[in-house]
Order: structure tokens, then C-alpha cells, then sequence
């Protein structure tokens, strides 16, 4: 029996655009709970909805182990759970309904959760925490098994006489060392492995390093970290990286902080550590290109290791940059970019379209600088308005009952703006083929040429190139027709 089971609401199956890159990674902010929890004297157990079908599997553990809690602890280090996709919130209030009925009880901490607290409560949940959530979970556990007072803990949400509690937010977590490694020993390696095999890729695995991001970008969301910056020590990492050596062989890593190295010196002290302990990994992060500009950042991180880096370049148009609140300039992007490609670091973009006011001439800034950087990736998404955001007040007013994308595909645009739905969905595709022929181009001119890129990725890149010249032709077409409103 356990005392605890807990589970997540992120089903990599019911978001088909993620299940097909086959790169999941596990529930690292689930681990970090379930670690605490065990610290604290109780029993542990996950239900890891990653690589599940569906929410039912759950019954089977439930009946077996009979927990007398259920803790749907979403990993809030996972941008996708940023984005409360309705499969997903789907997903979670179908797992507490199976739970209420086998009489466990019932706690929440998510970002949907946060933000729509009334939904789960409905949907049968005894308790919400908002944001980040060790500390008042297992305060609010402790409570319970001692029947002791719960009503004035920080962080939680709950029902009394049909009105929803909402209790002042608990101060944020300043030591991050505090909580121990995460319980990775719950998760099953071989089996996210295997997935990772069958997108031809080699194993990576996740961690954290940071929590928080202290940037002020309009349009995004921070319900469970906040707009705060706190950091383990380099040394926690490491030992972190030793046991994911030691246990799993994995030496490639994705460094799934908002914003990573930002704490002035880590990254230096994090290489040197690296260096006497004599490790040798590999690893991606996310950052700013302003940041990266910074001193001997760059040189630190190639040094101990940086593979991949993506940046929000979001647009090439300083006008969408300056509405967005972004912090940064487009000459920044240039020059980050041409400097991390000139360290032989592949460089990744996050581009967005349809903020408000966006017009052709801004679409077709972001275009060209696509096509002159030539970055190694880019993904792109629509503007997305995610409760807590100025952005969200700007819009909320236009949004109707379809207020959340039902996965990450969706990129459906739910606001008026100078161009339509259907505009940005062409649009999406249209860039994707502009970007790939481009590609394409420059491995045909280079194919014989000596680079960091091999001749197998050369000649894919091409063939890709055959593909997308007439889907782009079709695309530009349909961007003349859908821009007419």
C-alpha cells in the first residue's frame, strides 16, 4: 500500500505534434514532490502519464495500492503544461473522478489549476495549490493525517459550505538545494529510452537548474515559478548529473530552465566543477540572445559542453519586440546568433506571429531574418493569451468559449487581428517551406564543403527542399487569399 500516489496530466499521446517528435522527456517537477514526500517519512508511488493511452490505466494502481492520496502533480518545468491544453485538463479531471470514487483524497497543483481553480474543484478535487508546491504539500498532508487545522496554510485552495477558499500565495523557495534530488528511481528509464530509439535519437534527460524567470516578456505566463530567479549550486547539479551517469549511462541533457546560466558567474563555476570532477556531457538550453552577449558566457558554455541553445527571437521586427516587452533587439539576435554558429553551437529559434497590431511588413521582417541566419531549428507558434499576462487583459474581452487550445498544434488565433485563423495557420506552413528550401539551398552549395553539419545531414536537408519549393508556391497563394478579409 502506499500512502501517496502521484500522477501528472501531460499524455504525450493525446498531443499527437509532440508524441510524433518522440523525444519525451520525464516528469521532473512530479520527481521533485515525490522526493519531498519520501523525505517526509511517506510512501511514494507515480502513475507517469507521459507514454500512457489514456487516464484509465490509472484504476489499475489505485485498486492495487490503494494511496490514500492522489497528488496530480504537473511538472511545471514542461512549457506545454504552460499552455493548458483542454486534452490534457481533460485528462486530469477524468483521473480525480476515477480517484473520488475508490475514496482518495484529492490535491492539485498545476498551472490550469492555478489558474481556473474553480474547474477542478467542480470536476470532484479536495485541494489546489497554486504555484510551486513541495513545501505546502506536505504541510497540508501532515495536517490531514493528524486531523490538525489545514484552513490557514499558505498556497491552498479548497471548498467549505460550496464556497471556494482561496489562501494568501506562500512565499517562493529561496533554497532549491533543500529539497534533495529528484526521486528519478520512480520513473522508467528503458521505456522513455525505447521511444527516444525509435525517433533514431540517443537518450536525453532533463534537468532544472533554476526556478523562475525574472524577464517581463507581455505575453508570458509564470503561474507556478513566478517572476523570481533562484538557482541550485552548481555542485547540486553535478551530483544530479552523477546520478543519471551512474544509473541510467546518460551523458546528453536538456537544460529545462526558463532562462539558464542567468546568475552571474554559474556557469563559469558549473564548467570548472565539471572540468575537476572530470565529467564530459553534453546539453541544450534555453536563453536570451541580450544574455548571451554578456562577458565570457559564451565561451563558459561551449566549454562545459552547450550543444544547442534556443532563443526567443519571437520576431524581426523591433516594433513587435518593443509591444511584446521583450528586453532585447533584433540586432541582438543577429549577433548572438553569428557568434554562437561561429563556436560551432547549433542555434535554435522561437518565432511568434500574430501579436496584436502585427502587420505583413513586420511578418515579412521575422521571414528575412529566418532566411539570412538560417538557424539549425525554429519552431513557431501564434500569440496565445495565458491567464496572468498583460497580453490576456489586452484580449480577453474577444475570447469566447474557446479560451485554450486543445493541444499544441491547435496554434488556432482566438483574438481579432489584421489578419485571421486561417491567415496564420497558412502562414505556419508557409514559413516552415520558405526555411527548409533555404536549408536546402545551402546544403546543395555546400555538399562537398568540409562543416560541422555531415554529408548525411546535408542531403536531407535537401530533400526536404524538393518537397517544400511547391508547398511553399500553394502556401503564398492561400496567404494572398486568407489576407483579404
Amino acid at each position: 500500500m502506499l500512502d501517496i500516489l502521484f500522477s501528472h496530466s501531460y499524455y504525450y499521446k493525446l498531443d499527437p505534434k509532440q508524441w510524433a517528435n518522440k523525444t519525451p522527456y520525464p516528469p521532473l517537477g512530479t520527481l521533485y514532490a515525490a522526493s519531498k514526500m519520501r523525505s517526509s517519512g511517506y510512501s511514494v508511488g507515480l502513475f507517469d502519464t507521459n507514454l500512457k493511452d489514456d487516464p484509465t490505466g490509472i484504476t489499475s494502481i489505485i485498486d492495487r495500492e490503494k494511496p490514500k492520496y492522489l497528488v496530480i502533480y504537473d511538472d511545471g518545468f514542461n512549457y506545454l503544461t504552460k499552455m493548458c491544453l483542454t486534452n490534457m485538463r481533460n485528462a486530469a479531471f477524468r483521473m480525480i473522478g476515477l480517484a473520488k470514487e475508490r475514496n482518495c483524497t484529492v490535491i492539485v497543483c498545476s498551472s490550469d489549476s492555478t489558474d481556473h481553480y474553480d474547474l477542478y474543484l467542480d470536476a470532484g478535487a479536495d485541494f489546489i495549490i497554486k504555484g510551486e508546491a513541495e513545501l505546502t504539500l506536505a504541510e497540508l498532508i501532515s495536517s490531514l493525517n493528524k486531523n490538525e487545522e489545514f484552513k490557514q496554510l499558505l498556497g491552498i485552495v479548497y471548498r467549505e459550505d460550496n464556497l471556494t477558499k482561496i489562501n494568501p500565495n506562500r512565499p517562493v523557495l529561496l533554497d532549491l538545494d533543500s529539497l534533495g534530488q529528484p526521486a528519478w528511481d520512480l520513473v522508467d528509464i528503458d521505456s522513455y529510452r525505447n521511444i527516444w530509439k525509435e525517433g533514431g535519437r540517443t537518450l536525453s534527460l532533463n534537468i532544472a537548474t533554476t526556478r523562475g524567470c525574472p524577464y517581463k516578456c507581455n505575453w508570458c505566463a509564470k503561474p507556478i515559478y513566478g517572476n523570481r530567479y533562484n538557482a541550485h549550486s552548481p555542485q547540486f547539479i553535478i551530483d544530479q548529473i552523477k546520478i543519471l551517469q551512474n544509473q541510467f549511462g546518460v551523458r546528453d541533457y536538456w537544460m529545462c530552465d526558463d532562462i539558464f546560466g542567468l546568475k552571474p558567474k554559474w556557469v563559469q563555476e558549473f564548467n570548472k566543477l565539471l572540468k575537476e570532477q572530470g565529467l564530459s556531457i553534453s546539453y541544450q538550453i534555453q536563453s536570451r540572445v541580450d544574455l548571451l552577449l554578456k562577458d565570457d558566457t559564451i565561451d563558459a558554455l561551449v566549454q562545459s559542453g552547450l550543444k544547442e541553445v534556443w532563443v526567443g527571437a519571437e520576431s524581426g521586427s523591433q516594433k513587435i519586440l518593443d509591444a511584446m516587452d521583450k528586453g532585447t533587439d533584433v540586432e541582438q539576435i543577429y549577433e548572438a546568433t553569428k557568434l554562437l554558429k561561429s563556436k560551432g553551437v547549433r542555434v535554435c529559434f522561437f518565432l511568434q506571429f500574430g501579436y496584436v497590431g502585427e502587420k505583413w511588413e513586420d511578418i515579412q521582417k521575422t521571414i528575412d531574418m529566418v532566411l539570412e541566419l538560417v538557424p539549425d531549428n525554429i519552431g513557431i507558434s501564434v500569440s496565445y493569451p495565458l491567464p496572468g499576462t498583460k497580453f490576456f487583459e489586452m484580449v480577453k474581452s474577444q475570447l469566447d468559449d474557446k479560451a485554450n487550445w486543445t493541444d499544441s498544434d491547435d496554434l488556432d488565433l482566438m483574438f481579432e487581428n489584421t489578419f485571421g485563423p486561417k491567415f496564420y495557420k497558412t502562414l505556419h506552413r508557409y514559413v516552415h517551406n520558405r526555411y527548409r528550401i533555404k536549408k536546402g539551398l545551402n546544403g546543395l552549395t555546400k555538399i562537398l564543403t568540409p562543416s560541422r553539419y555531415p554529408l548525411s545531414k546535408k542531403i536531407k536537408d535537401i530533400a526536404r527542399m524538393i518537397y517544400h519549393m511547391p508547398m511553399s508556391f500553394f502556401n503564398r497563394i492561400l496567404l494572398k487569399k486568407f489576407s483579404i478579409k
